[in-house]
């Protein structure tokens, strides 16, 4: 597998599993929540709950904006103050009512009055601070501390890029190949840009936060988003879900799928290569092991998410539906896969043939087979073509495989001396096997040859182009030795005279003699490029032209 392939892999399996960790660690939010915030410049200063026929987003928005109001009229001084003249205490600001405190707001059924003093002082303390935060010196150093922030996030990132830079000059140096090279420049080059996104983002969300404008418009930004997230959209199995829950969803089965690949590796690598068994019983085994964590997972996932697997039961015959109409070409190649991986009429690492494709089987999964071509070109091949179609599997049970080689000498060749030297380049070659031994049959009278067949028997199947190459080379070189001539086709023209009943006239005598000086002229041509000078057929002419 090249670097390039891991690189990608590396950042896929980096992003489920930050993904995953993210999204599960987020906990369950109730759709309907009891309590609501009370909220000066984005800040929360404490959460009220349900009192009577009053909601808490009904209370906090009322003690929200009364605060917002005391906070705009900055000539007047606030004060804070509790009245307890009443059966409930209530928060004051100015004479006006913010917020009665009752005995929902203390889960722990603490005393009122107490709490209700506390959360005065939160208020007054958050007044004052609103009130600062729009004099001009703050506003001031606001702005100073922004410059600062951009200015600091624009010398860190020129530091990431002369560091990327460096470290890419260092790579160059070495050297390596076009391939191995852009395998670690890919998630290098990801990685600095996470970085540069990540400060960006931390820059301008600490500039929104130094602002009470700019923080209360992003907390109701922030607000928007959870309200979306968290809002129901769907009822499955008697609950309903929201987005975040869907990404929740997403995320488990993220961390699930790394794990399987993990398990996948760490069974093939650590566990099935120290048992002895093929390469193609251990990817047999970590596939079907691999299939099995999954499903098993899946189940673990769906039951953590909170569904219930009875509550599936219409969804898996509206499934069944689908795979019947529209995914019935998924359904049979997956089929056809399980029956490739279970019947193992073709392995990983068996060298097939099918159609006018020929190579190793690299991979098998569910739905395809990796054929890798003796181009070292990967085609992927749907699994029902090998249940459909005739497969000539070199390696099936056993590797040992035979080659023939037609051999054509010409008439009049040693027929012994042809034999011995086609069996003696046989066993010259290191690759062909003594058990069984060679074999040379004469398969007959051909138009220009004597036509020989040479058997040989090999025990690498995709090694037999290069073993057929090499024995034509030696056998070509033993006939020269020995005068064995492989002859090329060829064909003889024969012109024979005969008695006319009348007498040629002088026209017809000189368009023979024309066309025999032709011919003649056409056939010393022929001779004279094949470099050969053929005596019979100039024995031949010259009766021709005797004859004329």
């Amino acid at each position: 597998m090249s670097n390039s392939r891991l690189g990608f892999k590396f950042i896929l399996s980096a992003i489920a599993i930050a993904l995953g960790i993210v999204l599960t660690a987020i906990p369950a939010v109730p759709v309907e929540n009891s309590t609501a915030p009370i909220l000066l410049d984005g800040r929360t200063l404490f959460q009220v709950s349900d009192s009577g026929r009053f909601s808490a987003r009904e209370r906090a928005d009322q003690a929200n904006d009364i605060l917002d109001e005391k906070i705009g009229s900055s000539n007047v001084p606030i004060e804070v103050e509790v009245d307890t003249t009443q059966d409930i205490p209530v928060i004051r600001v100015n004479e006006d009512h913010v917020l009665s405190v009752t005995q929902e707001d203390i889960p722990d059924g603490g005393n009122a009055t107490r709490q209700a003093r506390q959360w005065a002082a939160q208020i007054e303390t958050g007044l004052d601070r609103a009130r600062y935060e729009r004099t001009n010196e703050y506003f001031t150093q606001a702005v100073l501390l922004a410059v600062a922030c951009a200015i600091l996030a624009g010398l860190l990132s020129a530091a990431l890029g002369w560091l990327w830079r460096h470290w890419r000059r260092l790579l160059l140096q070495r050297q390596p190949s076009e391939g191995e090279r852009d395998g670690l420049e890919l998630p290098a080059r990801f990685v600095l840009t996470v970085l540069r996104l990540a400060l960006v983002a931390s820059v301008l969300f600490y500039i929104t936060y130094l602002f009470p404008q700019t923080r209360q418009l992003g907390h109701d930004i922030a607000s928007a988003l959870f309200v979306a997230l968290t809002s129901e959209l769907f009822p499955l199995g008697g609950k309903s879900f929201s987005i975040l829950d869907l990404l929740r969803l997403l995320g488990l089965f993220a961390l699930l799928v790394v794990a399987a690949r993990s398990f996948r590796q760490i069974l093939r690598s650590r566990v099935l290569n120290l048992t002895g068994l093929s390469r193609a019983a251990q990817e047999t085994i970590a596939t079907i092991s691999n299939y099995i964590f999954i499903f098993i997972g899946a189940i673990v996932v769906i039951q953590l998410w909170g569904l219930e697997l009875s509550s599936l039961t219409v969804f898996a015959g509206v499934l069944g539906v689908g795979i019947g109409l529209g995914l019935q070409g998924i359904a049979k190649e997956f089929i056809s896969g399980l029956v490739i991986i279970f019947e193992r009429p073709i392995q990983v690492g068996d060298f097939v043939e099918i159609g006018e494709l020929m190579g190793t089987v690299e991979h098998i999964s569910a739905r395809s087979t990796t054929i890798l071509t003796l181009d070292r070109i990967s085609v992927i091949v749907p699994n029902s073509r090998f249940l459909e179609a005739e497969v000539i599997n070199w390696s099936h049970r056993s590797p040992v495989s035979r080659l023939k080689l037609p051999v054509g000498v010409a008439y009049g060749s040693h027929l012994e001396t042809v034999k011995n030297t086609l069996l003696e380049a046989a066993r010259e070659h290191p690759e062909v096997l003594s058990q069984p031994p060679p074999l040379v049959f004469f398969k007959g009278f051909g138009d220009s040859s004597l036509d020989f067949q040479l058997l040989v028997w090999i025990a690498d199947p995709l090694k037999q182009f290069r073993i057929q190459s090499d024995l034509y080379f030696l056998i070509e070189g033993l006939f020269r030795d020995r005068d064995v001539e492989i002859p090329f086709p060829q064909r003889d023209l024969h012109l024979r005279s005969g008695n006319f009943s009348g007498e040629m006239s002088p026209q017809l005598l000189e368009s023979l003699t024309q066309l025999s000086y032709s011919l003649a002229q056409w056939l010393n041509h022929q001779e004279s490029n094949n470099g050969n000078g053929v005596k019979d057929r100039a024995v031949r002419r010259d009766e021709t032209d005797r004859r004329i």
